[in-house]
């Protein structure tokens, strides 16, 4: 039930906002009702302190939380203001190494693998436990450092950070191997052996869901692991790292390492102690893992990449449902996200009547501080994502789409933008072929089936789609025809703990969440044994 009700939440949007003023702008292609957000900026301005402390900013390496090697920190800055929260312990190659022994003395030695499989499920039940007692201080966190609404992570994240845990706790006595038939006088029989330690590196915007995808299905295996967070995001992980010991996990289990890509993400993908690499980010820094592994010791990768997902909206639609879906698909999360419904196709019987809904739906949507109730976006993660998403809006002026609603910054502190939307977008603009990671909604037109599979398929991505209609016939086709991990029919977005994800293409190798994660962090052996005079084969 837990399930069904976090899905649910995810499926909609949940939150409503007053009306906003008239924009005025001499831009020739922007549309003359689009509006300027200014009676929410103010409340913007005015920030909540947030309910929580933070406690750890050291990295929890063999079960302590240590200073870095070279005693270097960086700082993490709050999104909504641009002002330091904390300074954190920075990561380097020096820090990896020593996480690394900590993963394979634990992984040789310890008690981790060698215990009982309901031994470990036990531990991350407890675990789940204690994450649920602390839901709202890890949520806080999480919203402090990413600008993520706290209603988000309070009542969506965290909690699916739990189930993810009591999901894979679920499998960890119900791994097996098999026995298997031979043409000779032979037993055979396959193990399903832990690979052994696992390099994990999360993104920065979904930082606990990451984790669970990652951490659940290793541990439950009986992995060791080293865990680079984000930069941007370092705080709740350590949390839940601290949460991990308190349940019981042995020292060396689970090791996390706060620092930069180049230095100690590298550094993870390219160890040859590291038996498998796990990575969550965009496709141009994947390629680099993916060469990293392959130049070390070729350790197993698994890849989560980028997307410009498909939102397809076909004629028999209702259209103020299809708006309010699509909304979701876009904006949830900032627009940050990775599977986010990034290409809005619209059939054109029903395009303008959409395009003229979708601005209002998005000139109404409730920006400000992440910690106010009602508010459904909050800021961009920091001044490089704000600075990189200005550029696509203007990009898509310039190209000609027409501006529909926002195409701002919003208030004139901390890295807010305002919800986006263009019309009369065209297949190779920019903004129709990149993934902005943002608050932009980009609106095309198409006549039929067979034109809006061949355009959704053109792209270099193949992470996620959605499609919207009433004809089961319809939805049939679509779902085989398009060439993506994963196709929400009539809801999107939604994540249970049993539904894989993963992408074709440039989005990535692999599946996380359901049993096939299991597949990740397993090592398959066969043995064969021979046998005298069988009484059968």
């Amino acid at each position: 039930m837990a399930s069904r009700r976090i899905s649910s939440m995810l499926s909609r949007s949940f939150m409503s906002s007053p009306s906003l003023f008239p924009l005025r702008c001499k831009n020739t292609n922007v549309n003359r009702g689009a509006h300027r957000y200014s009676n929410h900026a103010a409340a913007a301005e005015d920030t909540i302190t947030p309910p929580v402390k933070v406690e750890h900013t050291q990295l929890l390496i063999n079960g302590k939380f240590i200073d870095s090697a070279s005693g270097k920190t960086f700082p993490t800055l709050d999104p909504r203001t641009g002002e330091v929260i904390a300074q954190v312990a920075e990561g380097d190659v020096e820090d990896v190494n020593r996480a690394v022994s900590a993963a394979r003395k634990a992984f040789d030695e310890g008690p981790w693998p060698r215990m009982t499989a309901y031994e470990r499920s036990k531990i991350l039940l407890r675990f789940a436990d204690l994450v649920d007692k602390h839901n709202d201080e890890i949520a806080a966190l999480e919203t402090w450092d990413n600008g993520k609404p706290f209603e988000q992570s309070s009542k969506i994240e965290v909690p699916m950070l739990a189930r993810v845990f009591r999901y894979y706790a679920g499998w960890a006595d119900k791994i097996h191997g098999m026995t298997v038939p031979g043409d000779g006088s032979h037993h055979v029989q396959t193990l399903h052996e832990p690979i052994g330690v696992a390099g994990q590196i999360i993104p920065w915007n979904f930082p606990l869901l990451m984790l669970s995808w990652k951490l659940g299905p290793a541990l439950a295996c009986g992995n060791t692991v080293v865990l680079k967070t984000a930069e941007q995001t370092p705080l709740s992980a350590l949390l839940v790292g601290r949460l991990l010991h308190e349940a019981g996990l042995p020292e060396g289990v689970v090791n996390i390492v706060s620092g930069f890509g180049p230095t100690a993400g590298a550094a993870i993908a390219s160890h040859m102690d590291i038996d498998k690499v796990a990575f969550t980010g965009s496709t141009d820094v994947g390629k680099i893992i993916l060469q990293l592994a392959s130049k070390s010791n070729l350790k197993a990768v698994t890849l989560e990449l980028g997307g410009k997902s498909p939102f397809i909206v076909c004629e028999d639609a209702d259209v103020d449902q299809a708006v309010e879906l699509a909304h979701f698909a876009l904006f949830f999360n900032q627009g940050q996200c990775c599977c986010a419904g990034s290409r809005t196709f619209v059939h054109e019987r029903v395009y303008d009547e959409f395009v003229e809904k979708a601005k209002a739906r998005a000139i109404n949507r409730a920006v400000g501080d992440p910690f106010k109730s009602g508010i459904e976006q909050g800021p961009q993660v920091d001044s490089e994502q704000f600075k990189k998403i200005l550029k696509f809006i203007k990009h898509g002026v310039e190209n000609g789409a027409t501006l529909q609603a926002g195409g701002d910054r919003f208030g004139s502190k901390g890295y807010y933008i305002q919800p986006t939307v263009f019309s009369d977008v065209k297949d190779d603009m920019l903004i129709a072929t990149d993934e902005i990671f943002g608050p932009v909604q980009t609106i095309l037109k198409f006549k039929n089936l067979d034109e809006v599979i061949a355009r959704a398929n053109n792209s270099r991505y193949g992470l996620a789609a959605g499609v919207f209609t009433r004809n089961l016939d319809t939805a049939n086709r679509l779902m085989r025809a398009l060439r993506v991990g994963s196709v929400w029919i009539n809801c999107f977005d939604v994540f249970d703990a049993t539904i894989p994800f993963g992408g074709y293409k440039m989005s990535g190798i692999g599946r996380e969440k359901g049993i096939y994660s299991l597949n990740n962090y397993l090592q398959v052996k066969a043995v064969v044994t021979a046998i005298k005079n069988p009484a059968w084969l």
